[in-house]
């Protein structure tokens, strides 16, 4: 860990202005003035939105460049897209893909209502089938209670639907029982409605049952809250110089073959479908980690023993690709950071999200730029190659750290392009120096 030794208990850390806990960083691992600059300049964005506390210890924000994602036409109105990414190449994959579908009208998308699960489990039941059925008799009273706990969301249409009890008998300890508050969240994610109802459920299903509520928990997995979003994509606008449209179909229905067939290229499949998602969640103020867990279960539970792709590709009547995706997705426009995040306000502005309903359109949205991004990966993949773009956004990187700007960094792009050249350090920084004498 280096020669600097220090001591990582830094009691009172957390009473620490953000201020001090800079200086505090500086001093403990040797920042240069240069550095603790960034990080009082990086934290300036939170003063102005009057939110220094987001997270414990804070000490600056680390910044992701906000872009926009263009040509989306969704459910026949158009729509521009914000997204935080720190990897090139996403937006404008996302951007390029959606106007292909332009041709062919766009996106259409559709979802189910925003029902979440909450899951109570119950444990030390000697009976628990029995348990299961006596719980189901009572209902109504565990849908009364839970609603009571929050009136606001059932003033709105929302609230505790229903409930689904299941027995777990071959765990690893022992047998127990589960009883599932199916919530509808209305344009919240839901996470503090739904554990709400359940620590308010929990005492009555113990009294029933005679056993202790262990685990109050949302589940992540959305399986009830599913969004689903498809499109056409037109043979004959695929065609490059060196492929005709039809080809370049072909080639992204065996990609798709490969990913259905093997775990392995489905993982990095579905990282691509991410890309988007996660791109759009951040620039929302979503929970991307809790999407990303519910999506990758999804993947592997909806086709029975395996990992399978999010989307699926097929080649209509007229030869035309035909793309489609199904994912759970809970987000929201209400509670959380997402309502006070000022990025997560301007970019429900930009996509003109409102209350109610916003929080649907929002997950369609979202879907819609995960099928775009799967399309344009695979489009590559099966054409020029995925590669060399990414290289070329690599040679801009590395000028960019070496000081090209502006004009001077094209130039060094081009010059590496004209050349021939590989993408090496050395080779960027020999054109970079010729360049700049």
């Amino acid at each position: 860990m280096g020669d600097h030794k220090f001591n990582s208990r830094l009691t009172g850390f957390f009473r620490m202005s953000m201020s001090d806990r800079q200086k505090k960083i500086k001093e403990l691992c040797q920042l240069s003035q240069e550095d603790l600059d960034y990080l009082i300049e990086s934290s300036t964005t939170l003063d102005k939105a009057g939110q220094g506390f987001y997270i414990e210890n804070t000490i600056g924000v680390q910044q992701i460049p906000l872009g926009i994602a263009t040509n989306f036409t969704i459910n026949g109105e158009d729509v521009l897209v914000p997204m935080s990414v720190e990897e090139a190449s996403v937006v404008a994959a996302a951007s390029n893909s959606a106007k292909v579908t332009r041709v062919a009208g766009g996106f259409t998308t559709s979802s189910t209502p925003p029902i979440m699960i909450g899951q109570i489990q119950i444990i030390n039941v000697p009976n628990p089938f029995f348990v299961r059925e006596l719980f189901l008799e009572y209902e109504e009273e565990i849908i009364k209670i839970a609603n009571e706990q929050d009136p606001i969301l059932v003033k709105f249409g929302g609230g505790c639907r229903g409930i689904n009890v299941k027995v777990l008998m071959d765990t690893i300890t022992e047998p127990m029982v589960v009883l599932e508050l199916l919530v509808d969240v209305r344009d919240a994610m839901g996470a503090n409605a739904v554990n709400t109802m359940n620590e308010a459920v929990a005492p009555l299903l113990e009294k029933l049952s005679g056993g202790r509520a262990l685990l109050r928990i949302i589940s992540n997995l959305a399986v009830r809250r599913l969004v689903r979003a498809k499109a056409i994509f037109k043979a004959d606008e695929l065609k490059t110089e060196k492929l005709s449209g039809t080809e370049v179909v072909n080639g992204i229905l065996n990609a798709y073959a490969f990913a259905e067939a093997d775990p392995y290229r489905a993982s990095t499949h579905n990282k691509g479908i991410m890309n988007g998602i996660d791109a759009v969640a951040l620039a929302t103020a979503q929970d991307w980690r809790a999407i990303e867990a519910g999506v990758h279960t999804y993947a592997a539970i909806k086709e029975p023993g395996k990992y399978a792709s999010l989307t699926t590709w097929e080649k209509n009547a007229v030869g035309d690709l035909v793309g489609t995706i199904e994912i759970p997705l809970a987000v929201g426009l209400v509670g959380g950071v997402a309502k006070i995040h000022p990025i997560a306000q301007i970019a429900f502005k930009i996509m003109k999200l409102t209350i109610p309903g916003g929080a649907l359109k929002l997950a369609e949205i979202m879907a819609c730029v995960g099928l775009a991004q799967n399309f344009g990966a695979l489009r590559a993949l099966a054409s020029v190659g995925i590669q060399a773009g990414h290289m070329k956004l690599h040679a801009r990187n590395l000028a960019a750290s070496m000081g090209a700007k502006g004009e001077i960094l094209d130039k060094v792009i081009d010059t590496l392009t004209d050349r021939d050249l590989k993408v090496t350090y050395d080779n960027v920084k020999s054109i970079y120096e010729e360049l700049t004498k």
